[in-house]
């Protein structure tokens, strides 16, 4: 019996344990500004898609929501955690980029009443990425997790930054440069000193280095974020944190990867070895292992035609 004891312990601690990363956590910025703090790892049928970092500023006017969640039904489940925080509606949901969960939840939102806002590059971005978003997000959240999710796009649309003031809230948006995804954009309060990044920024865990991505335009996404000063950073993956931090997980990283890259190349070492590169230095991030060598190949390819 003792073997099966031990297996019946082994199960429920790991029960536990997805149902602790799939938590939704609400983290305090300033009075009426919340950041919401999904799953660090990949999107699972426990986080409906939900593995990224949400804002939520509640103006008197209503709540301001930046991104909505990767699924309809995980934006059910975000909105329950808004209204564990007021019981106003959400008006506004401002998507910062073409990952599923900066957009796959506009459905459910608009629903509700809200408008949607997101750069023009994101929008093109979202509509050419779709279908393999939807086909990811079946094999790794299952189609029940996926029902009721359709391709709703921003109905305000914006080239370079839009501005707008909420229950006496001003909002800037600004999109820089591409950076995990081409319509990057970040969401800035002036009056409170408080950014929300979108996936410009990353902390805690490894930023992924994609298709989509590109390495030398996101320094100087980063840049305009830091350009601003903040006093808080609420990142796109991560619990909010400060701008010192944020350039030590992003910043750093993406400069130390490039420099790094580069003089694997002058050395005249070709794309089949650049994953040996000795990233160590940011193996404290999580998805360092599954991350690391994906993202050096992709700079590489990225320096070959700069």
């Amino acid at each position: 019996m003792a073997p099966l004891s031990h297996l019946l312990i082994a199960i429920v601690l790991a029960l536990v344990a997805v149902s602790a990363t799939a938590e939704l956590k609400a983290h305090r910025v300033a009075d009426d500004v919340y950041a919401i703090v999904g799953d660090l790892g990949n999107r699972s049928p426990e986080n409906l898609g939900n593995n990224a970092t949400f804002g939520v500023v509640i103006t008197r006017e209503g709540v301001v929501l930046i991104d909505p969640g990767g699924t309809y039904t995980g934006a059910q489940r975000l909105h329950e955690k808004i209204r564990s925080l007021t019981d106003r509606p959400v008006v506004r949901v401002v998507n910062t980029g073409g990952q599923d969960h900066r957009w796959l939840g506009n459905g459910y939102f608009q629903e509700q009443g809200a408008s949607i806002v997101a750069s023009q590059r994101a929008v093109e971005d979202q509509q050419a990425r779709s279908q393999d978003q939807f086909f990811a997000l079946n094999a790794l959240v299952g189609a029940e997790g996926l029902q009721g999710t359709e391709p709703v796009v921003a109905d305000t649309r914006f080239d370079e930054t839009l501005a707008f003031e909420l229950g006496g809230i001003r909002f800037e948006i600004h999109h820089v440069a591409t950076a995990h995804t081409p319509g990057d954009a970040f969401v800035w309060l002036p009056g409170k000193r408080i950014v929300f990044t979108g996936d410009i920024v990353y902390t805690e865990r490894m930023l992924g280095v994609i298709e989509v991505s590109n390495s030398r335009d996101w320094l100087e996404a980063f840049s305009a974020v830091a350009e601003l000063n903040p006093e808080h950073v609420v990142p796109g993956h991560g619990a909010p944190t400060t701008l010192k931090r944020a350039r030590e997980d992003t910043e750093d990283y993406l400069k130390f990867l490039r420099t790094a890259v580069g003089e694997h190349m002058d050395a005249g070492k070709d794309i089949t070895t650049v994953g040996s590169i000795d990233q160590s230095a940011y193996a404290r991030l999580l998805n360092f292992e599954q991350l690391a060598g994906r993202n050096a190949q992709k700079v590489f390819t990225e320096l070959e035609w700069e």
